[in-house]
């Protein structure tokens, strides 16, 4: 059965940092495209950060931009790394993937993890 396993994620103070990671298990990640997509409570779905396909290329939303890492581990586990957490980074996180664009548009996704809640709070 093709899925992603995911982990990370939790309670963490403002300022506090987090790691979430999803690995591929029944396929492979090659040639995909691998996104980060977080929804908060009463909000849309939206893309935090993105490995395209072509070449490696990484875009970040701005909220994200100089506070979270997306990287790569080998052809099928990828990662984001949170630093400088904000209570409004509070949100269910979501690992995606897809082989069909070299952008993370999330209603182009194929292939989606079940979330990773992160709570910023004091």
């Amino acid at each position: 059965q093709s899925q992603f396993v995911e982990s990370g994620g939790g309670l963490v103070q403002p300022g506090g940092s987090v790691r979430l990671s999803c690995a591929a298990s029944g396929f492979t990640l090659a040639y995909h495209s691998l996104g980060w997509f977080r929804q908060a409570p009463g909000k849309e779905r939206e893309g935090v950060s993105c490995i395209s396909s072509n070449a490696g290329h990484m875009t970040y939303a701005p909220s994200a931009q100089g506070r979270f890492t997306m990287s790569r581990d080998g052809a099928d586990i990828f990662h984001l790394q949170m630093n400088s957490l904000k209570p409004e980074d509070t949100a269910v996180y979501y690992c995606a993937s897809t082989s069909r664009a070299y952008v993370c548009d999330k209603d182009n996704m194929e292939n989606w993890g079940k979330g990773l809640t992160v709570t910023v709070s004091s």
